[in-house]
């Protein structure tokens, strides 16, 4: 007896339809499971035939070949166990095949027949939905965020009695998920940085234009501080963003059990992190550090403390918003469309050189800078040297709190969208754009010039001070970039070792 259907595979961030077929025919008992599957899924045979058992069901004491397709794709995961049992359970005529074809089917068994939940549910909701047809069969704590897919009929299970009541169509859909809960915790107020004029105008024009920032000064200069309140004055995420970041932390196994995300999500990986932790890597490869932290922020503290070859393996996801992780089967792509927001020390120490507090040599100093590369450097937009602040100031009147800020950054973004199209923002512009749509006036002109002299700008120095001041001239409502605009986007970009 043959029997079909049909689950899927997670291949990076999105899903891979799979078909399972199984063929049960005469001869000694056995069970044989081909299709490139790896240990996890090699073991859904003895899942299998418990979960069947300790419901009541017949296992087939017949051979049992399940095949896997594509043949040539690898499987990892327990994810096809509901598919496999369902499918001998139809091959044995215990279900109903017609009544079932219309469904797809995701779920880890247990020993008892329990269907357990699945990362990377949304992604394969997302794929059913696009496939044109039928529904998604999951286990019933994953139904909320298959829910999150429109027009997508969802049956949620709890174990494998319910297959029955799936086939006789009395398993009723989950109500939709919320879209937009509310946050658990207010976030950190920008508020708490003073002291700090420069940083907390860099911290607005990077919100604003989605720009990457590196600060460099000694601690206790507010560099944390002011990085973990970057997130409180961020526009809300757009619905197709937050639909992005939730299926990615899904698939991540960090799902967000209430509905899509409803902030941005922060990053701060420790620095002995390794490159393939960071951008990502594995078999099969997994998203890192930069794709979790898609549409959100990506915080490195102790800049210097990184490891080179992590740092330099972020050089191509800045410039492209992804990352493709190659390997001799194929290559894999993840989103990696992050703002960069850095923090590092001016030395060992962290007093900086020349301080009379400094006691890290020349030859120190130089090997602690040249951690990072001058091509690396070269893609921070903004590049700002801070002090710690005074006695007087750390006792005086908070500055702007976050809603205020949040008002001007959104406003600017507003303008960039009506210029650019959704989502997208001033650092993200193209050659093509930059010379399209950025107005820059004569003196506007005139001082860019002057500072590529006196700055020694590269090429993408160039580029990144002109969205910079396209950012500013956003922040004040100004339709044309000023000289007053080029001024501060070359103020931002001087922290005195580049």
């Amino acid at each position: 007896m043959l029997a079909r259907t049909r689950t899927l595979a997670i291949v990076g961030v999105d899903a891979v339809p799979v078909d399972v077929e199984i063929d049960i025919h005469r001869g000694l008992p056995a069970f044989s499971l081909v299709g490139l599957p790896d240990a996890a899924v090699r073991e859904a045979r003895e899942r299998v035939r418990a979960a069947l058992v300790n419901c009541g069901f017949d296992f087939p004491l017949q051979r049992i070949t399940a095949s896997l397709a594509p043949a040539d794709l690898r499987k990892a995961g327990p994810g096809f166990d509901l598919a496999i049992a369902t499918a001998i359970m139809i091959a044995s005529e215990r279900l109903p095949g017609e009544a079932l074809e219309r469904w797809w089917l995701a779920g880890e068994l247990a020993l008892d027949g329990t269907i357990r939940p699945l990362p990377g549910i949304l992604a394969m909701a997302e794929r059913v939905e696009r496939e044109g047809a039928g529904g998604l069969a999951v286990a019933a704590p994953n139904a909320a965020e298959a829910g999150l897919v429109e027009r997508l009929a969802v049956a949620p299970l709890t174990s494998l009695h319910d297959l029955v009541a799936l086939a006789a169509g009395e398993i009723a859909a989950p109500p939709p998920p919320a879209s937009s809960p509310v946050p658990a915790k207010p976030l950190p107020d920008l508020a708490d940085l003073k002291g700090q004029p420069s940083l907390r105008r860099g911290l607005e024009v990077a919100a604003a234009g989605g720009h990457a920032a590196l600060v460099v000064g000694p601690p206790g200069a507010g560099k944390s501080l002011a990085a973990r309140r970057l997130p409180s004055i961020l526009p809300p995420l757009s619905r197709r963003e937050a639909i992005e970041a939730t299926k990615i932390a899904s698939v991540a196994g960090q799902p967000c059990r209430d509905g899509v995300l409803a902030r941005r999500p922060f990053r701060a990986p420790h620095h002995t992190i390794s490159p393939a932790g960071l951008v990502g890597g594995g078999s099969p490869p997994r998203p890192g550090e930069i794709t979790l932290a898609h549409r959100g922020v990506l915080f490195l503290d102790e800049l210097g403390e990184f490891a080179r070859p992590a740092l330099e393996a972020l050089r191509q996801p800045l410039e492209d918003g992804a990352v493709t992780i190659s390997r001799a089967r194929g290559s894999v792509r993840f989103p990696a469309s992050f703002q960069l927001f850095a923090a590092a020390n001016p030395c060992p120490c962290g007093h900086g050189d020349g301080s009379p507090r400094c006691s890290c040599s020349a030859d120190r100093v130089r090997a602690y800078a040249a951690r990072l590369s001058g091509a690396l450097a070269d893609r921070f937009d903004l590049a700002l040297a801070v002090e710690q602040p005074s006695a007087a100031a750390l006792d005086g009147d908070p500055g702007e709190s976050s809603d205020v800020v949040a008002g001007r950054v959104i406003g600017a973004r507003e303008a960039q969208r009506e210029r650019l199209g959704e989502d997208r923002t001033n650092a993200s512009m193209s050659d093509h754009e930059i010379a399209a749509l950025t107005d820059l006036d004569e003196d506007a002109r005139a001082r860019l010039i002057d500072g590529h002299a006196s700055s020694r700008l590269s090429g993408r120095g160039w580029t990144r001070v002109i969205k910079v001041a396209r950012t500013c001239a956003d922040l004040a409502g100004s339709r044309s970039v000023g000289a007053d605009h080029v001024d501060e986007a070359l103020s931002m970009r001087r922290r005195g070792a580049r």
